[in-house]
């Protein structure tokens, strides 16, 4: 993670612009060698470069100069309505901040983001038919479905394709992911930190991977610590699962103390239901979320929640795509990332 935040620092043509005192396009002229920049302009840039240590991304300007100088970000197997808007997808919490961080991420490499939504077969052959015919170089898909088509739709067809979350058994394509298991860990020691004695947990949609790893990691550190036996019950990652979740766990244990929810927007459904039942967080019960999306921080109590470092993946995402256009046979790469605990009042 510590290179990818390094990455992310490297200075940009808007840095050499800024020494140099010239427009970014003078920089741009000069460092791709193009004729007709007066020669003073060249000097300026020059010594600017020299100054910040500009490095040019080559793999990045092959990209730009071979092909479209597009991306697609596409979200996919997300379960969403198929007559969803882009602004209610992408409006979601969670994949408004990754979709973010993507779009800042193409930015700065001066590649164009194509929004796309692919729920139905028929979305995802208009997927694959885009780039087909270069309106994309590669995509970089979002999807948390395990027997999404699309990845291996797209690999199939040549495509290059990096996956936010690990892509089905099979699929050759780089992707990225967090420490899911490890993140619950953080959520279990810091709920048993509190001295929680009576846990619970209000688990995604188990045919998901991440909301299974997520389960496993946080009832192997609650077995840790003694808790042999945890209720669960499922939600389906909205606010309104998991109060409908909350109220089935004070049913089945009503002297609970403690909360595990496998996304934020769960947990703050957790906190609707817990208000309604009279029990204060976190003087009665404790809730920990995972994501930390902006549901966290505006929640009353604010949320205690496990980070997915959204735009350092992000960063990742596209520097994988980069480096798999200009080396399309090279083997499938992936990059896991550590999640951190953020504590606010919740727990």
């Amino acid at each position: 993670m510590t290179d990818d935040l390094q990455h992310a620092a490297m200075p940009t043509l808007e840095d050499v612009a800024r020494v140099a005192g010239v427009s970014r396009a003078s920089v741009s002229r000069v460092v791709n060698g193009k004729p007709g920049v007066a020669p003073h302009i060249v000097e300026a840039v020059q010594k600017a470069v020299a100054t910040t240590r500009y490095v040019p991304n080559t793999a990045a300007r092959s990209l730009v100069t071979r092909q479209s100088g597009s991306v697609a970000i596409v979200v996919s197997g997300v379960g969403v309505d198929h007559d969803a808007s882009p602004e209610e997808v992408y409006g979601d919490p969670f994949f408004g901040r990754l979709s973010s961080a993507l779009v800042r991420a193409l930015s700065r490499r001066e590649l164009h983001p194509v929004l796309m939504l692919a729920e139905s077969d028929s979305e995802r052959d208009r997927v694959e038919a885009f780039l087909a015919r270069r309106g994309a170089d590669g995509a970089l898909l979002i999807s948390t479905a395990p027997h999404d088509p699309l990845p291996g739709l797209l690999v199939d067809a040549g495509h290059p394709v990096v996956t936010f979350s690990r892509p089905p058994d099979g699929v050759r394509a780089d992707w990225v992911d967090v420490g899911h298991r490890q993140g619950a860990a953080l959520a279990a020691e810091r709920l048993v930190g509190r001295g929680v004695r009576r846990p619970a947990v209000i688990s995604g949609p188990l045919d998901v991977p991440a909301a299974a790893e997520r389960l496993a990691g946080f009832l192997e550190g609650m077995a840790r610590h003694g808790h042999s036996y945890v209720p669960v019950v499922t939600g389906t990652f909205t606010v309104e699962s998991g109060e409908q979740a909350m109220r089935e766990l004070l049913e089945q244990r009503s002297d609970l103390d403690g909360v595990f929810a496998a996304n934020d927007l769960m947990a703050v459904g957790a906190l609707h239901a817990l208000t309604d039942a009279g029990r204060a967080v976190p003087g009665d019960v404790a809730v920990v979320g995972f994501d930390d999306s902006f549901p966290a921080r505006y929640a009353r109590p604010a949320l205690t929640t496990v980070r997915q470092p959204l735009e350092d993946m992000g960063e990742a995402m596209v520097d994988l795509l980069v480096e798999r256009v200009a080396a399309p046979g090279a083997p499938a790469r992936s990059r896991v990332f550590a999640p951190t605990l953020q504590v606010r009042a919740s727990a």
